[in-house]
C-alpha cells in the first residue's frame, strides 16, 4: 500500500490548470482573429512595458529565450504590421523593435481576450474564492512561502 504524495496532487494539479489556462487563451486569442500566437501575444504585452523600443537582446533577457526565438516572433509580427524594426539612434548597427499603431490595437484585443479567458476560468469560484486564490497565487509568486522556511 503507497502513501498519499500530497506535494505530487498538488505539482500535478498545477501542471493541469497552467495546461488549461494556455488551451483557454489560445482559442480566446483565436475567436478574436488576431493572427498573433501565444509566444507573440507575450512578446507584445512585454515591448508594452518599455518606455522606449527595447534591442531584441533585451526582448529576450525579460522573456527568458534565447534570441535567435526573438527574432522569429518579431518576423511574424512585423509581417503582421504590428511591430517594426527602427535603427538606434546612438549606434545604427543596433536594432530596436517598437510598437505600431495595429500592434497597439492588438494590444487591446488580447487585453479582452486575456479577462474573457480569466473569466471563463474562475466561473465556478465565488468571490470570497477568488480572494483567497489570489492572496495564495501572491504568495506563489513572490516566493513567500520560500523565504519563511
Amino acid at each position: 500500500m503507497t502513501t498519499p504524495d500530497p506535494e505530487g496532487l498538488l505539482a500535478e494539479q498545477l501542471l493541469r490548470l497552467t495546461r488549461r489556462v494556455h488551451r483557454i487563451q489560445k482559442r480566446h486569442l483565436e475567436q478574436r482573429d488576431l493572427g498573433v500566437t501565444p509566444a507573440q501575444s507575450r512578446l507584445l504585452r512585454t515591448l508594452a512595458h518599455y518606455g522606449s523600443p527595447p534591442r531584441m537582446t533585451d526582448l529576450a533577457e525579460r522573456l527568458e529565450v534565447v534570441p535567435r526565438a526573438v527574432t522569429t516572433l518579431v518576423d511574424g509580427l512585423e509581417a503582421g504590421g504590428k511591430v517594426r524594426r527602427v535603427p538606434d539612434p546612438a549606434n545604427r548597427r543596433v536594432t530596436r523593435i517598437e510598437l505600431t499603431d495595429e500592434g497597439r490595437a492588438a494590444l487591446g484585443e488580447l487585453r479582452g481576450a486575456r479577462r474573457s479567458a480569466a473569466e471563463e476560468i474562475l466561473a465556478p469560484l465565488t468571490e470570497k474564492e477568488r480572494q483567497v486564490l489570489g492572496v495564495l497565487l501572491d504568495t506563489l509568486i513572490d516566493g513567500d512561502a520560500a523565504q519563511r522556511c
